[in-house]
């Protein structure tokens, strides 16, 4: 399959390996019938890009994928590194990857970025997550999420299986909140010592609800979660989009 890639001279410095991010998401109606990682591996196996060979298996294309959205939410933008042997276009990387996606995969952006450049994973610096859902059935008291935010003691309960009970504190890993209509908040969250915090976790503690000792199947019943974006964060501390 021709890619539209082109081979250029050998110059000093020039990077062996070229580096394409890619934007895509899942539609809705194929979240839970599609393995994302082994769908956009066969992808980008059948697009004929000349792709770096992955170390683990050298017939498999080298990728990037994630953060992926955790269990119990969607996600608007997720993210793919491509290692490429020869320079492509970002119009060519498009074209030969649309050509085969898979069904209920769209594709969003693509973008040549700096091989040396770290992936989504290790560049993100907060994430913004939409909530959406009828809060009127758990928040009984009807404070504002605002509200919340603003008093600083923004703790959550863990109930462990013994039934023992411990606060942890969400503030550092809040850096905003805020009603968007009625049923929807959006949270902007930054990471705790290195660790993301499940966005569940801080509605619950808005709500006050507490967290179930088997933490993993914890979910609030209506409420859906939408990861909008990821943000990195540049030398003078201000937060852009990715």
């Amino acid at each position: 399959m021709r890619t539209g890639c082109g081979h250029k001279k050998k110059m000093i410095n020039t990077p062996k390996i070229y580096k394409m991010r890619i934007v895509f998401r899942v539609l809705e109606e194929s979240a839970e019938q599609l393995n994302v990682f082994n769908a956009v591996r066969k992808m980008v196996l059948a697009s004929g890009l000349p792709f770096e060979p992955a170390k683990v298996n050298p017939r498999w294309p080298r990728l990037a994928y994630g953060p992926a959205p955790a269990k119990g939410q969607r996600a608007e933008r997720e993210y793919l590194d491509i290692y490429l042997r020869t320079l492509c276009s970002e119009a060519a990387v498009q074209q030969a990857l649309v050509k085969v996606a898979p069904k209920g995969l769209e594709l969003v952006q693509v973008t040549r970025v700096p091989y040396p450049l770290p992936s989504v994973q290790n560049l993100a610096a907060a994430v913004r997550y939409r909530v959406k859902g009828d809060f009127s059935r758990f928040n009984l008291s009807g404070r504002k999420i605002e509200d919340w935010a603003e008093a600083g003691n923004l703790t959550v309960t863990l109930r462990s299986q013994n039934g023992m009970s411990c606060q942890k504190d969400l503030a550092p890993g809040l850096l905003n909140a805020r009603t968007v209509a009625p049923d929807e908040i959006a949270l902007t969250l930054v990471p705790i010592n290195g660790k993301w915090v499940s966005p569940q976790w801080f509605i619950a503690a808005w709500l006050g609800i507490e967290i179930p000792a088997q933490e993993e199947l914890f979910e609030l019943e209506g409420l859906i979660f939408i990861r909008q974006n990821f943000y990195w964060k540049d030398s003078q501390g201000e937060l852009h989009p990715m």
